[in-house]
């Protein structure tokens, strides 16, 4: 069966928007990836969770940077390997620009990505399962099935929007979703 991975992310993974993340002693072989973070306003509890249910239950959406991770050498990696190393997780910034998701057409949101200054990627919210709502409704429903609430309060973040970037210490990554804002970071 193919489907998405997915892994837990807590409070001391997260990083605000500008920070220094070291590398050394801390991560292998960073890479970072471009996301939209939901935060919730009630609790999301599958299955049965629709695009609609994540709207309401979504207070913010704002611009996010997963820094994912790997033990495996040159991320040579297969599903086994992510859902032994909780799906890559590192870190994750969360940028400053929280807004109304309903202010916005999610699967056409575009993000522009640069490393250190210059233009490196870009993608829609359509990369992620075609929807950023259908991403967080097939893992509310996913976690669901083991008993695994989302809970007011949490953030989730729904997937990237564009190729995963490898950074070293002396990089500096920043994003830009049109119409929200952006989010940043250096590595040290």
């Amino acid at each position: 069966m193919f489907q998405p991975d997915f892994g837990f992310l807590t409070n001391a993974m997260e990083y605000p928007d500008g920070s220094d993340i070291a590398i050394a002693g801390n991560m292998i072989q960073p890479r970072a990836e471009g996301e939209i973070a939901f935060r919730l306003k009630s609790d999301l509890v599958g299955p049965g969770v629709t695009e609609q249910d994540v709207l309401d239950a979504t207070a913010t959406i704002m611009p996010c940077f997963e820094i994912v991770d790997s033990r495996i050498h040159d991320w040579k990696i297969k599903i086994q390997d992510t859902v032994a190393d909780n799906a890559s997780c590192g870190v994750y910034v969360l940028g400053k620009n929280e807004v109304d998701p309903r202010d916005f057409d999610l699967p056409n949101l575009k993000m522009t990505i640069y490393k250190n200054g210059v233009f490196n990627s870009e993608g829609l919210g359509s990369a992620v399962q075609g929807n950023p709502l259908t991403a967080v409704a097939w893992l509310a429903n996913t976690l669901g099935e083991f008993g695994i609430p989302f809970k007011a309060g949490e953030v989730i973040l729904s997937g990237s929007l564009a190729p995963l970037i490898p950074v070293v210490a002396g990089d500096e990554m920043s994003l830009e979703i049109e119409g929200i804002g952006g989010c940043s970071c250096r590595f040290v």
